[in-house]
């Protein structure tokens, strides 16, 4: 009787410790994020920085189905909203629109896509995506507005680094817009309700021209000079190219060759004359 006793009393405690690990792994793998410091919620977001974000399925405006990975091959950025809010959210749309006529403008409509994704999946359908698109006058081309279930939206969250949590006023969010490079990896975060055009179209220079183009190819000198030559005129809120710097380049490189050649000539004259006497 004892040790039947004893036996029951270890498979009890053997199952409050087996619950209380458990637990403590959904904690460290799931971290209540509504609890994070301001440090904590950028600290959460930066470490997804480098992440590749894999395969994700939504809808459409028009309730047609998109895959996340048909994206790859130029940067993407990628904006989470949720269609109730009447604050923090237009106004990262708004800014994310100033920046994307601005980045269309300097490196081409078609060198980037934007993707605006609804996280209040019970809410957020492509009917009321296409209206929060419509009701702000957005029509860019490769800007598409999308809904997905909650598992989908948990994902991506995750992968991007993007904090939501339910609040007495709907939700309480990272105010973050996430550009994604051409092979899917998380490339850098912009934060904040309000932001320039230089705070995202800066980074898409970088994937587009390439920060590494190759020197050697025409191509590549063609990117680089792009790279450094397209700059934002604040006084037009546009992007566009700057001969000055490319024209200098020039300038410089004549004058240089000119001295070179002057020089060259005085010591091949020293050089015949000295050689003559």
């Amino acid at each position: 009787m004892a040790r039947c006793l004893a036996f029951k009393i270890l498979a009890i405690v053997w199952c409050v410790a087996a619950a209380a690990l458990t637990a403590t792994a959904r904690e460290t793998e799931t971290p209540d994020v509504s609890k994070f410091t301001e440090a904590q919620a950028v600290a959460f977001s930066q470490a997804a920085i480098g992440r590749t974000v894999g395969r994700h399925e939504f809808l459409d405006r028009q309730s047609q189905s998109i895959d996340l990975t048909q994206f790859r091959g130029k940067p993407l950025i990628i904006s989470m909203v949720y269609t109730s809010c009447y604050h923090t959210c237009p106004m990262i749309t708004q800014a994310l629109e100033r920046s994307v006529i601005a980045a269309q403008s300097g490196l081409g409509p078609d060198s980037f896509s934007v993707l605006t994704v609804g996280f209040d999946s019970a809410e957020d359908t492509p009917d009321r995506m296409r209206t929060y698109a419509r009701q702000r006058g957005i029509d860019a081309r490769n800007w598409h507005f999308v809904s997905a279930t909650n598992e989908v939206v948990r994902s991506l969250s995750d992968t991007l680094g993007f904090i939501f949590f339910p609040s007495a006023k709907g939700y309480d969010h990272l105010a973050q817009t996430t550009i994604v490079d051409a092979d899917g990896k998380i490339y850098t975060h912009v934060y904040g309700a309000e932001f320039s055009p230089p705070s995202v179209v800066e980074p898409l220079k970088q994937l587009v021209f390439g920060l590494n183009a190759s020197l050697v190819t025409v191509d590549g000198i063609i990117d680089r000079v792009r790279l450094f030559c397209t700059i934002y005129d604040p006084r037009s809120d546009r992007y566009r190219f700057d001969y000055s710097l490319f024209v200098g380049l020039i300038i410089g490189s004549l004058c240089l060759s000119g001295v070179a050649i002057v020089i060259g000539r005085n010591v091949w004259r020293l050089w015949r004359g000295g050689k003559t006497a």
